[in-house]
C-alpha cells in the first residue's frame, strides 16, 4: 500500500514539501504552549490525503500559480482543528500511535488550539482572496460541525438506520474532501460542471475513505491503525459494520451488541467483534466503499489524462485498499 500512495503524491512532492512549511510556519504564535501543541501535532505524522487532493486537483485542472498551496495549508488546518475538537468530545487517548493532544494537555488546551487553527486557515483563505473558495470552504465548515452534532445525537443509540449514518459521514468526512477537490476548478474558473463533478468524486472518496475506516475498527490492526480495536464501540458510535451485524443476528447476540452500544463498553470486544464478524458485516461495508469508489471514478473521466488526474484515480484505490 505504501508504493501506491508514493506513486499519488510522486508527482507532487516539490508543491508538498510547500505545504507542509506553510503548515508548520501556519502553527507558530506568540503563546509557547500553541507551539508546543502545533509542533506535536506536526510530528504525529499523517498522510494528508485533503490537501493533496487540493494539489492534485489543481494542477490537474492545469493551474499555474501559487495559491493551491495556501489552499492545500487551509483544508490540512481545519481537519487538524476538526480532530483536537473530536478527540475531545469522544475522550480519545490515543490518535496514529501517540497519546492524543487533550491526553497530554487537556480539554481545554486542545479546544482552544483547534480554535487557533480555525482562526489561521480562515486568515490563509482571505489571503488567496476568491470568493468562491471562501463560499465553498465556509460551507464546508458549517457542514463539518452539523455532521459532528448528528454524530453527537446518534451516540449510544443502537437504533439507528443506514441512511442516518451515511448522512453523517457526509457531513463529517465527505464534505472537506469535496470541498478540497473543487479547488482546482474553481481557482481556474472552470465551467460549473466541471467544479459539481469534483465536487462530488471528493465526496465520493471521502465517504469511501470513512466506510474503510469503520470497517478497520473492527478488523485492522490496531498498532498499524494507530489506535485502539474498537474504539467506536467504546465511544458509543453506531457506525455501518456495527448497523449491518444488528439487522442480522438475534436474541442474545443482538442484546450484546445493543448493550455495548448503550453503554459505550468494550468488556467482551474479543465477542463484540467476533459476533460482528459470524455476519457479512465486514464484506457489506467494504463493498459499500467500492460502490463509492466506482462513482468516484466515473466523476472524473472528462478530465485530460495527467499524471495528476491518473494519481486522482490511484487515490481512490489507495482510499479503499487499505488493510493497514
Amino acid at each position: 500500500m505504501s508504493e501506491l500512495f508514493d506513486a499519488v503524491r510522486h508527482p507532487l512532492l516539490d508543491d508538498q514539501k510547500a505545504c507542509d512549511i506553510l503548515i508548520k510556519h501556519s502553527l507558530k504564535s506568540n503563546v509557547e504552549l500553541i507551539n508546543k501543541i502545533g509542533d506535536y501535532i506536526i510530528q504525529s505524522g499523517g498522510k494528508r490525503l485533503r490537501p493533496l487532493l487540493v494539489l492534485l486537483s489543481s494542477k490537474a485542472f492545469g493551474y499555474q500559480g501559487n495559491s493551491h498551496i495556501k489552499l492545500a495549508a487551509v483544508i490540512e488546518l481545519l481537519h487538524t482543528a476538526t480532530l483536537l475538537h473530536d478527540d475531545v468530545v469522544d475522550h480519545s487517548e490515543l490518535r496514529r500511535n501517540q497519546p492524543t493532544a487533550n491526553k497530554v494537555w487537556g480539554d481545554h488546551a486542545s479546544v482552544l488550539v483547534g480554535d487557533y487553527l480555525y482562526s489561521r486557515a480562515f486568515q490563509l483563505m482571505v489571503d488567496v482572496n476568491n470568493m468562491k473558495v471562501m463560499e465553498i470552504i465556509a460551507d464546508s465548515s458549517n457542514q463539518m460541525a452539523e455532521g459532528e452534532m448528528l454524530q453527537l445525537l446518534n451516540c449510544h443509540q443502537p437504533d439507528i438506520t443506514e441512511e442516518n449514518y451515511m448522512k453523517v459521514i457526509h457531513c463529517k468526512t465527505g464534505t472537506l474532501f469535496a470541498a478540497a477537490a473543487q479547488m482546482g476548478p474553481v481557482l481556474i474558473n472552470a465551467e460549473p460542471y466541471h467544479i459539481k463533478n469534483m465536487y462530488h468524486y471528493g465526496s465520493c472518496l471521502g465517504t469511501a475513505f470513512q466506510l474503510i475506516d469503520d470497517a478497520l475498527d473492527y478488523s485492522g490492526n490496531a498498532k498499524e491503525m494507530g489506535k485502539n480495536l474498537g474504539d467506536d464501540l467504546l465511544e458509543g458510535k453506531p457506525t455501518l459494520p456495527f448497523i449491518r451485524a444488528l439487522s442480522q443476528v438475534k436474541d442474545a447476540d443482538a442484546e450484546l451488541l445493543r448493550r455495548a452500544i448503550s453503554e459505550g463498553t468494550v468488556e467482551n470486544i474479543d465477542k463484540l467483534i467476533s459476533i460482528i464478524e459470524s455476519t457479512d458485516a465486514i464484506f457489506y461495508t467494504y463493498e459499500m466503499a467500492k460502490q463509492q469508489a466506482l462513482k468516484a471514478k466515473a466523476y472524473i473521466q472528462e478530465i485530460p489524462e495527467s499524471v495528476y488526474s491518473n494519481s486522482l484515480l490511484k487515490l481512490i484505490d489507495f482510499a479503499v485498499q487499505r488493510r493497514f
